[in-house]
């Protein structure tokens, strides 16, 4: 649940420019989080090495690939339909090659190779750069499979192909894996454990963007926050570091300001943030510097401290609300999101109450809210018992999601009357005489075109808003550009 899922997103298609010579098609859709989709952009640029270019017509395709996610079972659902599509189409073109990707490759394994025998390759998350050898594998018709977990690979090395890009906006990979067991999350076991990118190679990839137009980047990672380099190595093991190592080490704060100091035109953003590991460091290093969005996604999954526990979240309530005050402190007018889980298992009405309580605490911009449902391999599926009632989950669902409704456009309302610098991204969905972009607290703005451009920076007079979406009129372009 940390990692936020946009159900937009889903399913969709990567299409980049064809290279010259190659002749094989390779037909890839990615399902989950950000992570999967920018791990989908650095298989196709491995891919491509190796004489496959992109199409969106599923019958024309060599090789099939499906990046997969096992945090919900709703995806891992829709993946073994689309697994079926697949296989149908097989049928009438048996030169066709399936390959699933990602976490759900991860979490299966050889199953879907062994017992269901719906696919010719399984590839874990750490295994891409493996792919040209599975493939000769395949090629040869035997079955192939990868999903040894690393403690080194951060593919720091790769530049990802940026594919559906808007040649605006575009994320960057700085960790892998993750060492927090929240009991209900299955990211350690598919994603392995933490691991930070050579911070060089990100302001490389950082200066590389800004030299192909790129005005904003959002930093991701599991958990940007435990982001720690001091030469390689897991975090777990930095305590074994030399003196050296520990004064020369890079930590998140560290190299946020490195990305704002190396593109003081670029916006940066972060995502996802754990809030046992943010540090007062990274929230005045965001109030310093202007071009760091004022914005943050602080997952907190329940407001109740018996609950977090049970979760094996390492903070409590009252520590939660420090870290809040302290942001509200020193950027006032930040943004923050949520994650929520309704109905985990022996959740109580009291221990509910907390959770909105504490949601009427914070009074969160936007969130992401589900219903827990068990995910096999966790600690919880492991241990516990999911023995709250579908009707009461789906009631307190809808009460964390009515609550969130108000509280959005509380905030949306704050800003009517600003004015306030958008990056234009789009073209509104619902207009095409008007632009979408969005604020420094990631809210989308929607406002006429007049005589601006994709990827302008304007300032914009906000004049009135819906609980997601701000409107306004232009002022003038921002000193910015």
């Amino acid at each position: 649940m940390e990692k936020i899922i946009d159900e937009n997103k889903q399913g969709e298609l990567l299409e980049l420019k064809a290279k010259e010579g190659n002749q094989r098609k390779l037909f890839i859709e990615s399902y989950g989080c950000q992570m999967n989709f920018s791990d989908s952009e650095i298989v196709a640029s491995i891919l491509s090495k190796e004489g496959f270019n992109t199409t969106q017509n599923l019958e024309d395709a060599d090789l099939v690939l499906v990046n997969t996610c096992s945090i919900r079972d709703k995806a891992e659902q829709t993946v073994r339909k689309r697994l079926e599509k697949y296989n149908a189409v097989k049928r009438i073109n048996p030169k066709m090659k399936i390959g699933v990707l990602g976490c759900m490759a991860e979490r299966l394994k050889s199953k879907f190779l062994e017992e269901e025998k719906m696919v010719d390759l399984v590839v874990g998350p750490d295994a891409y750069k493996d792919l040209p050898n599975l493939l000769a594998e395949v090629d040869e018709g035997r079955d192939a499979i990868n999903v040894i977990l690393s403690k080194e690979e951060t593919y720091g090395d790769i530049a990802p192909v940026r594919l559906h890009s808007n040649g605006v906006t575009a994320f960057v990979s700085i960790t892998r894996g993750c060492d927090n067991m929240c009991t209900f999350c299955v990211v350690p076991f598919t994603r392995g454990r933490e691991r930070s990118r050579e911070p060089q190679s990100i302001i490389e990839e950082v200066n590389d963007l800004w030299s192909k137009g790129f005005k904003e980047v959002t930093l991701l990672g599991q958990n940007v926050d435990s982001y720690l380099w001091y030469g390689g190595g897991l975090k777990k093991d930095f305590k074994n570091a030399s003196d050296l190592q520990k004064a020369t080490a890079t930590n998140f704060s560290n190299l946020l300001e490195m990305c704002a100091k190396a593109q003081p035109k670029m916006r940066f953003r972060f995502s996802t943030s754990n809030p046992q590991d943010m540090t007062l460091d990274v929230i005045e290093t965001m109030a310093k510097y202007k071009n760091i969005c004022n914005y943050i996604h602080l997952p907190v999954q329940s407001g109740s401290n018996r609950i977090l526990k049970e979760m094996n979240r390492l903070h409590t309530r009252e520590e939660y609300f420090e870290l809040i005050d302290n942001i509200k402190r020193l950027i006032p007018d930040c943004a923050i999101s949520q994650d929520m889980i309704a109905g985990f298992p022996t959740e109580t009405e009291e221990d509910h109450k907390d959770t909105l309580s504490l949601m009427e605490y914070v009074k969160y911009d936007f969130g992401f809210m589900f219903a827990y449902s068990e995910r096999p391999g966790t600690m919880a599926a492991r241990k516990m018992e999911d023995d709250i009632p579908s009707d009461i989950k789906k009631r307190r669902l809808n009460e964390i999601i009515q609550l969130q409704q108000e509280h959005s456009l509380y905030r949306t309302q704050q800003h009517i009357g600003k004015v306030e610098e958008i990056l234009i991204e789009k073209q509104s969905k619902r207009s095409d005489q008007h632009w979408a972009g969005r604020n420094s607290q990631n809210t989308m703005v929607v406002f006429p075109k007049e005589n601006y451009n994709v990827g302008d920076f304007v300032k914009v007079k906000i004049t009135d808003c819906t609980s997601a979406t701000l409107l306004g009129n232009a002022v003038e372009l921002s000193e910015n550009n």
